[in-house]
């Protein structure tokens, strides 16, 4: 077949098979020989946890459909993988990478993987990610998983992933899909897209559904497109889009919401944007090596027509520390999730997952499960604690009111810009919106982006600015997946 499957885009791919140069079912298998080549065994990254069992059956039915009717639309016939904590009513498991839960399926599809299936696109399986999304234990390595083990980094295996959405990084990263779904509740969509390669969205809290979605935090977490190009994830973006009466986080999105990012695409965004940099605190922990890539990234934007502001300080940015929020969160959202599936599921409390994990330690607790048990003992569960009341505030308070908004109306900024996915925080607990693009490599072969973040629902700014610098300044390549053993 002379189609090449390496760096294609959903353009390319979808040109291909509207020319009969391809089918998906075709296509699926191209995908699933790049896994079992690569992923698999060689260098064995270990990104992918489980495959669809009907994935060719779902892809000849919609090559039929093409045939006789036509394309839906970009994502007709696009293979997608998905983070293993997003629900899927099929033969596939739902397990945010955890043994307690290797028997568990949800019974019916996210709201967004309705969405997907609407569009046309294939679910092909599951990515690894790390456990309970990085909120087991202190220590876990990032894409580690009990179930699935550990994901490595293509581009140099001393080089760690990312988290929590590991495997989706890295699958995008190597060509084992075009475009995959990841989620973020702090930093897991922006930090393996950073190294990854990729192209990373962390929406606004609110733009896209959170329904059947194994949760951590009620107010932070949100799913969010991976890809190799801006393109490509602002594509899948508007696949994910669609109102959801289940989720509360979407009231707030009237309005606000457009019903096709691709308008923003703008090859010549970054003329006359306002760019703040705020680099007190953020560039504290980058290498010379980094600051000298970062600062090369900012050059490029200002030959571009953009307007850097440098410095422009978040000035609450050294008070913002720990917060309880996400831990006083954990124990109810999960318990909820998990009665939501049912009388036959495996495991029903926190506390059951807690118990078979002692019962099972050597296969669960190679790092321990020290935030499980915080969370299990030290919260109610009715978000009344007085430490959870004052950190929610404060976050608020530091993050919004006081933090990015009051720097972007004090320097009319139209985007803030960290190196890497330093900002993750604050936006995080702010439920921001961020977009994260390769900028380079490091002389050990390891990827460095900048990330473009601003206030809620302004994602059209963020794809304009993205867009520009990806395509006047195309710094990504592709990892050799050559094995080092």
């Amino acid at each position: 077949m002379s189609f090449e499957i390496v760096e294609a885009t959903l353009s390319d791919i979808q040109a291909a098979l509207d020319s009969g140069e391809i089918t998906s079912r075709q296509l699926v298998l191209m995908y699933l020989e790049r896994i079992a080549d690569h992923d698999k065994s060689g260098l064995t990254v270990n990104s992918v946890l489980e495959i669809n069992p009907d994935a060719l059956f779902i892809a000849e039915s919609l090559d039929v459909e093409r045939q006789l009717q036509g394309p839906r639309g970009p994502l007709h016939g696009i293979p997608v993988l998905l983070k293993d904590n997003i629900n899927t009513g099929d033969n596939m498991h739902t397990s945010a990478g955890s043994l307690a839960l290797a028997d568990s399926f949800a019974g019916e599809d996210a709201f967004i993987v309705r969405r997907l299936r609407e569009a046309g696109a294939i679910i092909m399986g599951k990515a690894n990610m790390t456990e309970f999304a990085n909120f087991m234990t202190n220590g876990m390595p990032s894409g580690y998983s009990s179930r699935g083990g550990q994901v490595l980094n293509p581009y140099n295996i001393s080089t760690p992933t990312g988290g929590s959405s590991a495997g989706s990084a890295v699958a995008v990263a190597c060509n084992f899909c075009s475009v995959s779904v990841g989620t973020e509740t702090s930093g897991s969509i922006l930090n393996p897209g950073n190294l990854g390669s990729i192209i990373g969205i962390k929406p606004t809290v609110g733009l896209i559904s959170r329904s059947g979605i194994l949760p951590l935090s009620s107010t932070q977490d949100t799913a969010g497109p991976m890809a190799r190009t801006v393109r490509d994830a602002v594509l899948l973006l508007n696949a994910l889009l669609g109102q959801d009466a289940g989720d509360a986080a979407m009231g707030t999105n009237r309005g606000k919401v457009h019903e096709d990012y691709t308008v923003f695409l703008d090859a010549d965004g970054l003329r006359g944007a306002r760019i703040g940099i705020p680099r007190d605190y953020y560039f504290e922990e980058l290498t010379e090596e980094q600051l000298a890539l970062f600062n090369a990234s900012v050059e490029r934007m200002r030959e571009l027509g953009a307007t850097i502001i440098d410095p422009a300080e978040i000035t609450t940015a050294r008070e913002i520390s720990y917060s309880s929020v996400v831990l006083n969160e954990f124990k109810t959202s999960l318990n909820a999730y998990l009665a939501r599936l049912g009388p036959g599921a495996p495991m029903r409390t926190l506390k059951d997952i807690i118990d078979f994990n002692h019962a099972h330690p050597v296969q669960t607790l190679k790092f321990g499960q020290a935030t499980l048990l915080d969370a299990e003992l030290t919260t109610s569960g009715t978000f009344t604690e007085l430490q959870y009341l004052r950190d929610r505030m404060t976050d608020l308070r530091l993050c919004k009111e006081l933090g990015i908004d009051a720097t972007m109306r004090e320097h009319q900024l139209d985007a803030l810009l960290f190196p890497a996915d330093f900002g993750a925080r604050i936006t995080s607990r702010a439920g921001y919106p961020s977009i994260v693009v390769p900028s380079g490599y490091t002389s050990a072969g390891a990827p460095f982006g900048v990330t473009f973040s601003a206030r809620a629902y302004e994602e059209p700014m963020l794809i304009r600015l993205a867009y520009a610098y990806e395509q006047n300044y195309k710094v990504r390549k592709p990892p050799s997946l050559r094995s080092f053993i």
